[in-house]
Formats: structure tokens, sequence, C-alpha cells
């Protein structure tokens, strides 16, 4: 069964998914960032060539030709294909297809609009029987 992860009261959502998924990559070998709409896919997209500063985050969008071969896929679409290690999850709905992959993390801002929503989620995997963890950013520092 897939193991759920909630990272909560993020200030910044998309810096949070670009290092999760570089732990993933490093960690499980590959990830698959969902991502709400086209602006915040390209703007993961840009981060993931920033950070770090000193190496190289290899990854690309779904519909690449190098989307099979490349250790994260980052895109919009609400489909997958290929490896199912991690998947982070910027969407405000669960994903259809998440239950194919070992590792799912829930991303939520801090805004009240993700929190809601998050908490939408948190309910949906929860009455599904998924065991869920919860990691509040804000209590980090």
């Amino acid at each position: 069964m897939t193991t759920i992860d909630f990272y909560t009261h993020c200030g910044d959502p998309l810096d949070v998914a670009a290092k999760l998924s570089v732990k993933a990559w490093q960690q499980h070998g590959s990830a698959r960032v969902l991502t709400p709409d086209e602006a915040r896919t390209a703007a993961l997209d840009s981060l993931l060539w920033r950070i770090p500063p000193t190496s190289f985050v290899p990854h690309c969008r779904l519909a690449s030709p190098l989307a099979a071969e490349t250790p994260i896929v980052v895109d919009h679409e609400l489909a997958h294909q290929g490896p199912a290690d991690v998947l982070i999850n910027l969407h405000p709905a669960p994903p259809p297809f998440f239950s194919r992959f070992e590792r799912l993390v829930e991303i939520v801002g801090a805004a009240e609009a993700d929190t809601v929503a998050g908490r939408e989620r948190w309910r949906f995997y929860k009455e599904r029987g998924y065991t869920l963890r919860s990691h509040n950013l804000a209590q980090r520092g």
C-alpha cells in the first residue's frame, strides 16, 4: 500500500517540492511531481535548473521523449507512465494514479485555500484506509 506523507504549512510549496524531488531521486531513484497548471509546471521546471546551484537535477516534462529515462518528471497532466517510486503532489485534488506509487508526498501551502484542499485530501486517503503521516514545516523554523 502507498505510504503517504503530508508536508503542511509550506511557505513556498514549489521550493519544498523541488527539495523533496531531489531527495526522492537520491533515495528512491525517481520522482514524479504533479503540479496544478502550466504556470506552476514552468516555474518548478525553472527552479530545478537553479537549485542546488552547484549541481544538475535531471528532470523533464511528461511529454518529453526522454521522460522514461529521466529521474524527475514534472508536469500538470493527470496521467503517468513509467517508474512509480515517489509522487509529489501540488495539485489540489488526489491524483487519480497515486496508488501506483510506493510513496505519495502531499504538499500543503500555508494559504487558506491550500489548507482546505489539504484537509480534503487527508480525509480522502484516510477514508480509504491509508496510513498518513504529517510533517508541519512551520514547526521546523
